[in-house]
């Protein structure tokens, strides 16, 4: 209550939320990308515009001056303040290589902007999967929401996605039948987990709220 910046920040922070989790994936379509130019352009500057700032209301989220409780641990601060970091960075890497028509470029930095821009999405369906497989909260505190493995997922819901997206990145350059059948298998198993995290995310998380 009061908090007038501080509430806009999350309600904007929120709306825009919507905005990068249905537009982003229309962008990696390359149907749409090689059909309709137009509406991949109008739809990456509307991502891009709403990823950065998503960054900008995340950072007043954690460090505005109505954020008291909200983390306690330092390390939380550090992790989403890196996070939101990354995004501004990969967002102007990518705009600059699409404006110089560097398609190549733009194309995998648009993949790691994609996957930092995830990381929170990453964070929920990891939490609901490890909770999941010790049966209830452990080795974190669900009430002040502090713990190693809550540290973990604070830098592992982004950079442990970009760790595997330049492996792929190597292998698809790489001529190599083992190094791509490797990659593939790892993509599968890495899938099926994800889906299994969106399940028990969906059922624990957001069908209670429906």
């Amino acid at each position: 209550p009061g908090d007038t910046m501080g509430n806009l920040a999350v309600a904007i922070h929120l709306f825009l939320a919507v905005v990068v989790t249905f537009g982003g994936p229309l962008q990696l379509l390359p149907q749409l990308r090689t059909r309709m130019p137009f509406f991949h352009r109008v739809n990456g500057r509307v991502y891009i515009f709403a990823a950065f700032m998503i960054s900008i209301t995340g950072l007043q989220m954690v460090w505005g001056s109505g954020n008291d409780g909200f983390f306690i641990d330092p390390a939380q601060h550090l992790g989403i303040t890196l996070n939101a970091i990354l995004i501004m960075i990969f967002a102007v890497v990518t705009v600059s290589h699409a404006v110089k028509g560097r398609t190549a470029n733009h194309h995998r930095w648009a993949l790691r902007l994609f996957m930092v821009v995830s990381g929170v999405w990453f964070f929920r369906i990891g939490l609901m999967l490890w909770i999941y497989i010790n049966d209830g909260p452990a080795e974190f505190d669900p009430k002040t929401f502090e713990g190693p493995v809550i540290v973990f997922l604070n830098f592992a819901q982004y950079l442990l996605p970009l760790i595997v997206l330049e492996l792929y990145l190597l292998c698809k350059a790489k001529a190599n039948a083992v190094c791509r059948m490797v990659m593939a298998s790892t993509l599968l198993l890495m899938t099926a987990v994800m889906g299994s995290g969106i399940t028990l995310a969906f059922v624990g998380l957001w069908l209670p709220h429906i």
